[in-house]
């Protein structure tokens, strides 16, 4: 393995900027050419990407913590429950 130096880390960095002018000039042309229908067709979707598709991955986390903690308390109390009738 080589070492790490500033020039190689300078380099790298260099080499990102340009992939990503490079991406994001090929992005801008893209856009350009393409008809307003085409256009509104790629906002919505991007609307959904960035707004839609976080919340429901949100709510999908949410209620999957919320049945374990609920299948927990269940478990807890059949357990609590079949103590107390082998005590008995």
């Amino acid at each position: 393995m080589s070492k790490l130096n500033s020039q190689a880390v300078m380099d790298l960095m260099e080499e990102i900027f340009r992939a990503f002018a490079q991406t994001v000039r090929y992005g801008v042309r893209l856009v350009q050419r393409m008809s307003p229908p085409a256009l509104l067709g790629a906002a919505l979707i991007l609307a959904f990407i960035l707004t839609i598709l976080p919340l429901a991955m949100v709510l999908f986390a949410f209620f999957l913590v919320l049945k374990i903690a609920v299948g927990a308390c269940v478990v807890g109390g059949r357990r609590q429950r079949r103590r107390q009738e082998q005590q008995q």
